[in-house]
Order: C-alpha cells, then structure tokens, then sequence
C-alpha cells in the first residue's frame, strides 16, 4: 500500500522513451466507488522556475503500471 502524500516524493517516468513526467500534484478519485481515477502532474516550470508552462498533465489510472521504491512508471503514448 502506499499513502497519496508517499506520491509527490516519487518520480513519474514513461516506460517509453524513459522521460521524467514531473511530480504529483492531486489525484482525481471517484467519490461515488472511492477509487483512484487518475494522477494529477503538475505542468513544467519555465523561466528560472517562476512561471508554470501549459498545462497540468492528467493520467489515467489505467496507464499507472508499478510502483517502485522511488519511481512510479507509467505508459503513455507519445
């Protein structure tokens, strides 16, 4: 088992090309079923870490593949 607060000390890595996606910011969870729905990533940070860059990344639930000791690793298509 692991906490939601364990999450944003974790790196999110794509198993596909290997790239680190940012850290967690919330989780979407189905009030109705209590479930995990999807991770909320917080968008890049650009000038001199200042000024957040797009958009927050949502991933599904489904995409989430294991939970490591420090990383989680997801599948996304790029």
């Amino acid at each position: 088992m692991i906490k939601a607060t364990e999450l944003e000390l974790k790196d999110i890595v794509n198993i596909n090309d290997g790239a680190k996606l940012g850290p967690v910011k919330d989780l979407h969870i189905d009030i109705e079923t209590g479930r995990v729905v999807a991770l909320v990533l917080q968008a890049p940070r650009r000038y001199f870490g200042l000024v957040r860059q797009g958009k927050d990344l949502v991933i599904p639930w489904e995409a989430v593949k294991k939970f490591g000791q420090d990383t989680v690793l997801v599948d996304l298509q790029t």
